[in-house]
């Protein structure tokens, strides 16, 4: 891909913490107007990437571009093309959401006038207008965290960093937050995104780059990644544990590999190769062998599942909301 038509690019990026890498040789590249997730365990270094192409944090080795400047050499032109929502909401919770607005416009050395035009624009953007007078202490964690993407979105920057965006949020709040990230996305924006929940990596980004130990080990769209370990599966529950082996048997003809069998669930697994006459067919033959079931149905690989496989670490469960997520990074 020619480099005009990449966002971010990071080549062979290292930075050293006394005798330890925190990124050793990490490689990025982030096509322009698209959704990049950045997966990995703790202390796999994801934070120290992103806080190296924010210029935040100076790098020993590589080089890395943003918004077409180099990092290193140009850091003041990247600022000013980039923006920035971290794990913690940056807004004033005294002051009206407008208010808000206007000040960071302010901050940014708009002129009084324009940052008044930018946050009245910013209100409408991320559908805060009805609520653009009220205290920020009233709004919403949902609300919270869209005016959070309005402030760093005030000088229209051409590439966004969302560090855990939707941590501690409820569901409807996380599709609000979703849904604004789709509307700057559809408007050119290019987001990189660092997330616990593996859900809304698979729901946002169309690629997604696995780090462990500094480097990148995987990377590819959602789909992509599933099909690392394997493709669509046929899982069946039977009735009588007696069954398991006949109802193995009369499925196996049906899979690409061998049925896996789960005694203590009484379930078998058949990896198929067509999803849209698996079901139908898995009925047939076990209704011809006699076999009774309780549950049926098709599922793809999930991230928890390429996760694991990749890192060979489970991703961990919120507490809150029992979505699957990767673990909070406090450090490298």
């Amino acid at each position: 891909m020619s480099s005009s038509n990449l966002a971010v690019t990071a080549e062979g990026l290292r930075k050293r913490y006394g005798d330890k890498y925190a990124l050793d040789g990490f490689d990025l590249t982030v096509p322009k107007g698209t959704v990049c997730g950045l997966l990995g365990p703790n202390g796999a270094g994801k934070t120290t990437a992103v806080r190296i192409l924010a210029t935040l944090l100076r790098f020993d080795e590589g080089r890395a571009v943003v918004a077409g400047h180099d990092v290193g050499r140009e850091p003041a032109e990247v600022r000013h093309r980039i923006g920035l929502v971290g794990q913690n909401a940056a807004v004033d919770e005294v002051l009206s959401g407008y208010q808000n607005l206007v000040m960071f416009g302010r901050l940014y050395h708009l002129g009084a006038r324009e940052a008044k035009a930018r946050a009245t624009a910013m209100l409408q953007q991320f559908r805060l207008t009805d609520t653009g007078s009220k205290p920020v202490k009233a709004y919403s964690g949902g609300m919270r965290r869209r005016l959070d993407l309005a402030a760093s979105m005030i000088l229209a920057p051409t590439v966004l960093f969302l560090d855990e965006p939707t941590v501690g949020l409820d569901p409807r709040s996380r599709n609000e937050v979703w849904q604004s990230v789709r509307d700057l996305v559809g408007a050119g924006t290019t987001v990189l995104l660092t997330t616990q929940y593996l859900d809304e990596a698979d729901q946002l980004a169309s690629q997604i780059n696995v780090i462990d130990t500094g480097r990148v080990i995987a990377e590819g769209s959602p789909s992509q990644l599933k099909s690392l370990i394997g493709g669509d599966r046929i899982e069946f529950v039977v009735h009588d544990t007696a069954q398991l082996d006949a109802a193995a048997r009369a499925t196996a003809r049906m899979g690409t590999t061998e049925p896996v069998v789960d005694t203590d669930r009484r379930q078998v697994s058949v990896q198929v190769s067509d999803k849209a006459t698996a079901l139908p067919e898995a009925v047939r033959l076990l209704d011809e062998a006699g076999i009774a079931i309780d549950d049926l149905a098709l599922r793809r690989p999930t991230l928890d599942e390429v996760f694991l496989h990749l890192t060979g670490q489970h991703a961990e469960r919120d507490e809150d909301s029992g979505q699957a997520k990767t673990g909070q990074e406090v450090s490298a």
